[in-house]
């Protein structure tokens, strides 16, 4: 038997990348990303019994500014994704101001495409009522539901809701529809669906 060589550049290169992959797994490990959820009262009222789709962590310039959670019922489609009742859980780690969160939501429904020009003012002014001032630990969740258009709750409390059923789509195909701006957030965010 020969002894092993532990200056073998294989072997480095070999134990670099068992160890990259162990750090990487107990990150995610760590993350709770993987971990089964339990769905605020908000969104267990409002879906029944949803389950975690996906989670992620929006990112804008190095500043971490939400992490995002998706719940869906059963027999949910991603590429159908307006069809279903769903929930988009956002706990903030900043604070932001709510007039800001509107303008930023328009942008990127504009930016889709998909929407009415007409309706952006009336919109945006929906939002605006929607969307309060947020500190790091405030969670805004939006419910989506096919059949009325979309609810807000802020920590728990309901907020508003928007019985505009184009307005809904739009709003959460920020995140989910193909064509939105940030794709790895809504491979995150439907990572149970890849």
């Amino acid at each position: 038997m020969q002894p092993v060589d532990p200056e073998n550049p294989r072997r480095r290169a070999l134990r670099s990348a068992l160890q990259g992959s162990a750090a990487a797994w107990l990150a995610w490990a760590a993350s709770g990303v993987h971990a089964q959820a339990t769905p605020p009262a908000e969104v267990a009222a409002e879906l029944g019994q949803p389950h975690a789709a996906g989670t992620t962590r929006l990112k804008f310039l190095g500043l971490s500014i939400y992490d995002a959670r998706l719940w869906v019922t059963p027999g949910f489609q991603a590429l159908r994704f307006a069809q279903h009742s769903l929930a988009l859980e956002l706990t903030y780690l900043r604070s932001l101001k709510g007039n800001l969160i509107a303008e930023r939501s328009i942008q990127e429904m504009r930016r889709a495409g998909n929407g009415s020009a007409a309706s952006e003012p009336r919109w945006l002014a929906a939002m605006q009522e929607a969307f309060p001032d947020v500190k790091e630990g405030d969670r805004i969740t939006g419910i989506h539901l096919p059949t009325v258009g979309a609810r807000f709750y802020f920590n728990g409390q309901l907020r508003a809701t928007i019985q505009d059923l184009e307005f809904s789509q739009q709003f959460f195909g920020i995140w989910l529809a193909p064509s939105t701006s940030e794709p790895r957030l809504r491979t995150e965010l439907l990572a149970a669906y890849a």
